[in-house]
């Protein structure tokens, strides 16, 4: 079956079943991998693995702090949950797609967490027609994600966990402590987590209409801040990789153009950081500057390129679709994208190519 956007299971389902055949390490109850395995699918190494007599190379699938993983695969096998904080687009919720499927073989227990999310929601509802027919039973009752994470033993995630209702949120804590979960509408109604079970949760700490978790929920939690990439090599590698990806997956079979690559991802690091390569400081637009942003600015503007103009990426669409994202927060952005076009642009345009027909493209700013 033909999939727009295959889960990570599915995605990288080779992987995972060589990996699976090769190990042999400790694993915790209920795991499909060992947590040194679950480190090696994520981060990638050297040694492929063997599936039936074939080399299955293990890709490298998140850029970042390779400690960082090792600690967020050992805190999901210990008894608190998971909490991934960080900006928009750092790949949090990447990370957490990765290791649940490394670990429980799905990522699609999910819990989406919007500013309607209700406890019901959370952990469970009623098939009403059901419920009025025959009354409270089990029949009746229309399990959630963390319902199901607890029954089978596999993990949960919980996306955007401080976008919900503070009561909402607060109704992990028994769950996150005690490992149960009580059903009062059922005569001796108690759910008991099997092995297995623990929460993935994700933060983002600059979208507006947060709430700000309690303290007794922090404390059923690990937090692991995930950072913004650091490096421009390291960044325009991330983009061409999900770039290409994400074109093959609708439809179109184009190359990606390296030089145009790093010219984003270092107008994105720059801007992000406020601070040229060359030394010289910057004001930061409101709007996210993330890698994830970058990778959509390349793909819209691969796919306007290759529906209107039958070619390769252009610079003139880079421009265009890259002012959709500068002005998501605010329209003074684009002053300061305008700046950026106007002194550092325009300084690098006078030696080095792409940056003179970049330049060219200022128009599009007014």
């Amino acid at each position: 079956m033909e999939m727009l956007k295959p889960p990570a299971e599915t995605l990288y389902e080779t992987e995972l079943r060589a990996l699976r055949e090769e190990d042999t390490g400790k694993r915790p109850p209920n795991w499909l991998l060992s947590p040194a395995y679950v480190r090696d699918f994520i981060i990638g190494r050297d040694k492929p693995a063997m599936l039936n007599g074939e080399e299955v190379s293990i890709t490298r699938k998140f850029y970042g702090n390779d400690v960082l993983i090792e600690r967020a695969v050992v805190t999901l096998a210990g008894n608190r949950g998971l909490m991934l904080v960080g900006e928009p687009g750092t790949a949090k919720t990447m990370l957490s797609e990765l290791l649940t499927a490394a670990i429980s073989g799905t990522s699609l227990n999910t819990i989406q967490g919007t500013a309607g999310t209700t406890e019901d929601m959370i952990k469970y509802s009623w098939n009403y027609a059901m419920l009025l027919d025959k009354g409270p039973s089990e029949a009746a009752l229309v399990p959630s994600p963390l319902y199901n994470g607890m029954k089978k033993g596999i993990l949960t995630r919980f996306e955007e966990i401080t976008r919900c209702p503070a009561e909402a949120q607060d109704s992990l804590i028994s769950i996150l402590s005690d490992k149960v979960m009580s059903i009062p509408e059922l005569d001796g109604g108690v759910l008991f987590a099997k092995p297995g079970f623990n929460v993935i949760a994700t933060a983002n700490i600059r979208d507006k209409g947060v709430n700000e978790m309690s303290g007794a929920l922090k404390r059923r939690f690990n937090f692991e801040t995930i950072k913004p990439i650091s490096s421009v090599k390291m960044e325009a590698k991330i983009i061409e990789s999900q770039a290409r990806s994400l074109l093959l997956h609708s439809g179109i079979d184009t190359e990606i153009n390296s030089d145009v690559v790093e010219l984003l991802a270092t107008t994105f690091m720059e801007l992000r950081t406020g601070m040229t390569r060359e030394g010289y400081k910057l004001d930061t637009p409101q709007a996210s500057m993330s890698t994830a942003e970058a990778v959509s600015v390349y793909v819209q503007s691969a796919m306007t390129s290759y529906y209107y103009e039958d070619k390769g990426i252009a610079l003139d669409r880079l421009v265009q679709n890259m002012l959709g994202t500068i002005a998501k927060e605010s329209d003074k952005d684009l002053s300061i994208l305008k700046t950026y076009f106007s002194k550092v642009v325009k300084e690098r345009s006078r030696e080095e190519g792409i940056w003179k027909d970049y330049y060219e493209e200022k128009k599009w700013i007014g």
